[in-house]
């Protein structure tokens, strides 16, 4: 994980003077966690969750608010001001500061959607298909839920047929027994300068 930690300090700026980086993939396949650790080995980068951008009402029609809340003052080296959304109130909460870090990080389903990638520095896919990673989210969140989450996995697939992420991929994650294997993605704009092996098999366990 420090690996690619230092491989992405090293990345020239995206939006503004921070280094956004996306990690998106299907509901259920580990964004979070994995997010949260790379955070940790960044020195405690900030980390944007969508689960905080996104609402019932709109699962994936958020992009105008991300913008407005988060790339623009980003985009100034401002730190952003983005008012989190209350899954169980239904309702937006007040105001979260998400600095202007060097390195920023964006989890979430559809983080790497067209709208979002010219101001990327990188996007990582989570590599988990997609009924594998559904079948994890909802043992994750419990009967209770199953109604949501039926809804959800039609919304899931709308969005990724009419705006994939995968194929801009620039690495690809996958969640070993220890650690995280990590490849080139299908995008292949990851150059030599990223220590990481441009063949077929992994590049390295972090």
């Amino acid at each position: 994980m420090h690996d690619l930690a230092r491989t992405l300090r090293r990345l020239p700026p995206s939006c503004g003077p921070v280094r956004l980086i996306a990690v998106d993939g299907h509901a259920g396949s580990g964004k979070t966690t994995f997010a949260g650790r790379l955070a940790t080995a960044l020195g405690g980068a900030p980390v944007l969750h969508l689960d905080d951008i996104a609402s019932h009402d709109e699962l994936f029609a958020w992009t105008p608010r991300l913008a407005n809340q988060v790339i623009e003052p980003l985009r100034r080296g401002e730190n952003a001001s983005y008012a989190p959304y209350d899954w169980t109130s239904r309702r937006f909460g007040p105001p979260r500061t998400l600095p202007a870090a060097p390195v920023v990080l964006v989890e979430g389903v559809g983080a790497g959607r067209r709208a979002l990638r010219p101001f990327l520095a990188r996007l990582l896919w989570m590599e988990l298909p997609d009924e594998e990673a559904w079948a994890r989210g909802r043992s994750r969140d419990g009967a209770e839920q199953s109604e949501f989450w039926a809804g959800w996995v039609a919304a899931e697939r709308r969005h990724f047929a009419a705006d994939p992420s995968r194929p801009f991929a620039d690495l690809l994650v996958r969640q070993c027994d220890e650690g995280y294997q990590v490849l080139p993605g299908p995008d292949g704009t990851v150059g030599s300068d990223q220590d990481l092996t441009q063949g077929d098999g992994p590049s390295a366990v972090w």
